[in-house]
């Protein structure tokens, strides 16, 4: 499962290599623009991560200086920095929507429709858990 798991995940990296993003990047990305136009504190998005990184800082750096998020202090709590995404960060995702899901769909296209329920059915049977 790891070797199928990493021949997956290598396959999505390169994808996003050609648009100059990481994983971790991409990720944060997604996680804002589920957000919506409220935006996020670093340390929700570190908690939405699928990975854990311990360093949220220095993704949204890289990622602000890209341009494709942007960070305000929240106007009711000036404490409070919230993170958002720039039209710039919807772009490269609204770009990448199709050819991700393209991707997807060509790993698993030797599964029928069938199968893939069982295989999410079985997935989602697992957890993150000591199942002792």
């Amino acid at each position: 499962m790891q070797r199928l798991a990493a021949r997956q995940q290598y396959a999505a990296a390169e994808l996003l290599r050609g648009h100059d993003l990481s994983a971790p990047q991409f990720n944060v990305l997604r996680i804002l623009r589920g957000a919506g136009d409220g935006g996020l504190r670093c340390s929700d998005i570190g908690h939405r991560l699928l990975v854990h990184d311990p360093d949220v800082t220095r993704l949204l750096d890289r990622l602000e200086k890209a341009g494709r998020v942007r960070r305000a202090r929240d106007p009711h709590d000036r404490r409070v920095v919230m993170t958002h995404l720039t039209a710039e960060g919807r772009a490269v995702l609204s770009a990448l929507d199709a050819p991700l899901s393209e991707l997807h769909a060509r790993q698993f296209a030797a599964l029928s429709p069938e199968r893939l329920a069982l295989l999410a059915e079985l997935l989602g049977d697992l957890t993150l858990e000591d199942h002792r």
